[in-house]
């Protein structure tokens, strides 16, 4: 046991409550972040500290967090996924509240965890495997999580002077709430449990790029060295998350 203060974002399902429970049975200080209270104060007994807050509000944001002592890892982790099921009546609206949500609110919480994460802390962001290829409907989220990507391997040299590890995780289809919502088949589908095994593991060795189950992302990586006109076959005649 490190006794290591923990922060994670979307701590109360799928990946973040895994990540909460293993990380508490591990003996370490985890502060786990939300936006249900009701679900909140069920983590409470166990947690180090909760923090109630909308990923689209930074007022909520800055009030929860700007108070913290210092953090030995940040796991930014919630987000949402919704498609665009028009795109010739392309909604602007759910464009703009899922780049909000998945990728401006990252700005809001860099800001207030960054400067309370200790030198040799680690900064972990959950993107996600839809950015190794374009996906149909996926314009908001793959657009929100390809910008995700970007700003992980940017902080990965910037923050390197202050010893500062950045770990950027590719999950595939993993079994959420989230995706619970899906209509499509999800191939190699893996549990919430399983995902955090393998985050966890990948956060011990300060590894700075994880994705998971290889077989789906090495699959999707082979494809992209495909012909354009190949690939884009291939793929549309699927959906993902």
């Amino acid at each position: 046991m490190s006794n290591k203060t923990i922060l994670i974002t979307g701590a109360t399902s799928g990946i973040g409550l895994e990540l909460f429970e293993r990380y508490v049975a591990r003996g370490e200080k985890v502060i786990a972040c939300g936006r249900d209270a009701n679900k909140l104060s069920l983590l409470a007994p166990k947690a180090y500290k909760t923090c109630l807050f909308d990923l689209n509000s930074p007022d909520d944001i800055e009030k929860q967090l700007k108070a913290l002592a210092e953090l030995d890892i940040v796991i930014l982790n919630a987000g949402d996924c919704r498609y665009v099921d028009d795109a010739k009546n392309f909604d602007g609206k759910l464009f703009s509240d899922i780049i909000t949500t998945n990728l401006t609110s990252l700005g809001w919480l860099l800001q207030f965890t960054l400067p309370r994460l200790k030198s040799d802390g680690q900064l972990v962001l959950i993107s996600s495997s839809a950015t190794i290829l374009p996906f149909p409907r996926s314009e908001a989220y793959g657009a929100s999580k390809a910008g995700m990507d970007y700003l992980a391997k940017s902080l990965q040299l910037d923050l390197a002077e202050h010893n500062i590890a950045v770990t950027l995780v590719h999950p595939g289809f993993v079994k959420t709430p989230l995706t619970d919502k899906n209509d499509f088949e999800m191939p190699f589908l893996i549990t919430s449990r399983e995902a955090a095994s393998r985050i966890i593991i990948g956060i011990d060795k300060r590894k700075r790029y994880l994705h998971f189950p290889k077989r789906l992302t090495l699959l999707l990586r082979v494809i992209s060295f495909l012909p354009s006109s190949l690939w884009q076959k291939i793929i549309s005649r699927k959906h993902t998350a």
